[in-house]
């Protein structure tokens, strides 16, 4: 007897092996606890489904929505278990991306400093033009990501970046971690969005995790199908 959770979604081999199976004799079940295999498959699926990655945008900002004084300084908004969540997210993923105007003024490392886990700091992707860092990739816009062959993406800015997947409807998760600290005319994290009127804004994101990291609130939206229409 064979208990699969899901169907195989790739055209090339979904139900064959079902079919040999049963084919021998052998009892098979499929779709068992289907929805906690989506989840825990999600890059894979997102990459056969829709030909390109899992999109994760993650947002670190105060409760005023700023993710930098009004000179750029941002170390440090969140505090060390925010950072260190965010590392052990930056492992479970394929790539991280930035602007170039984050890697030219911030030269960012975008690796995973957990004990452990260094070796599984994610591919590092540039968006923009112009020469990036020995060791990266670069795509000029957030289409591109389809030819990165992963399955899963975090964009971690800046807020142009930030703005340019939302306008796309390339966003499939949000992931945001929330200082207690007002900033007070600081760093935006979005830049224009594309909305139209307030209406359209509502019934984009829905909840899905929500919990303290030491003294910041974290939090986890999933793009509903209007985000991305």
């Amino acid at each position: 007897r064979v208990v699969a959770a899901l169907t195989d979604p790739d055209p090339r081999t979904a139900g064959k092996g079902f079919a040999k199976l049963a084919a021998a004799g052998i009892v098979v079940e499929h779709d068992v606890l289907p929805d906690a295999a989506r989840q825990s498959l999600t890059g894979f699926l997102t990459r056969i489904g829709k030909a390109r990655p899992h999109v994760t945008l993650k947002l670190a900002t105060s409760l005023d929505g700023c993710i930098a004084l009004a000179d750029g300084s941002s170390r440090w908004i969140t505090g060390e278990p925010a950072r260190a969540h965010a590392h052990l997210e930056r492992a479970r993923c394929d790539a991280i991306l930035v602007g170039a105007n984050t890697v030219r003024s911030d030269a960012p490392k975008l690796d995973v400093r957990l004990p452990g886990l260094e070796n599984r700091s994610p591919r590092r992707v540039m968006l923009g033009s112009g020469t990036a860092p020995e060791g990266w990739e670069v795509i000029r816009s957030p289409q591109e990501v389809a030819g990165l062959n992963c399955n899963s993406l975090i964009v971690e800015g800046g807020a142009q970046t930030a703005a340019s997947f939302l306008r796309a409807g390339l966003v499939d998760r949000l992931m945001l971690y929330r200082a207690p600290i007002l900033i007070g005319g600081g760093k935006p994290c979005l830049g224009d969005i594309g909305l139209d009127s307030l209406a359209d804004a509502h019934e984009r994101w829905a909840l899905c995790d929500a919990r303290m990291l030491g003294k910041d609130r974290f939090e986890v939206y999933e793009a509903t199908p209007c985000s991305q229409a």
